[in-house]
């Protein structure tokens, strides 16, 4: 049981944007059928957006989670570097945001040790989680705005 969850975490930063794809041709089909031929287009319903912004949310943390583990080594910075075949002595150089791990030798030539794919999954993945969010925020203002006030109480109706 315990390798399976291992696998699923090692698959899930590629899984989740096909993941992501298929529900978004999903809702897509589905808001068109739904749509009628000369309605304006509204915002995606606060569900949609929730479930994109989770999506988006956990692509980027995948992403960003398979970038760190790709220059992470358990005993001497050094070992990493050996490990992924850069020459010579080095200095290894780390950065959060964009993530970033370079062995840089004595010449000055710099081995990247994070994929080059991770920063751009990293950013879309964030940008989509927080614009989903916002038009999730925008969606539930405009639909309680729109709701008529109604008694809390039923002893505040009188019959007429």
């Amino acid at each position: 049981m315990a390798s399976f969850i291992v696998f699923a975490l090692v698959l899930a930063p590629f899984l989740a944007p096909l993941v992501f794809a298929a529900v978004t041709v999903n809702r897509t089909v589905r808001a068109h059928d739904r749509r009628t031929g000369g309605e304006r287009r509204h915002l995606p319903d606060t569900g949609t957006c929730a479930l994109v912004a989770v999506i988006g949310g956990v692509t980027a943390l995948g992403a960003y989670a398979g970038g760190v583990l790709s220059g992470f080594y358990l005993l001497d910075p050094e070992q990493l570097c050996t490990a992924s075949g850069a020459p010579g002595r080095y200095v290894v150089t780390q950065l959060t945001l964009p993530l970033s791990v370079r062995c840089v030798t004595e010449e000055g030539t710099g081995t990247e040790l994070v994929p080059g794919w991770v920063n751009p999954v990293v950013f879309t993945g964030a940008t989509l989680c927080a614009l989903a969010l916002g038009t999730a925020i925008t969606r539930a203002l405009r639909a309680s705005r729109a709701r008529p006030e109604t008694s809390r109480h039923p002893s505040d109706t009188s019959p007429a």
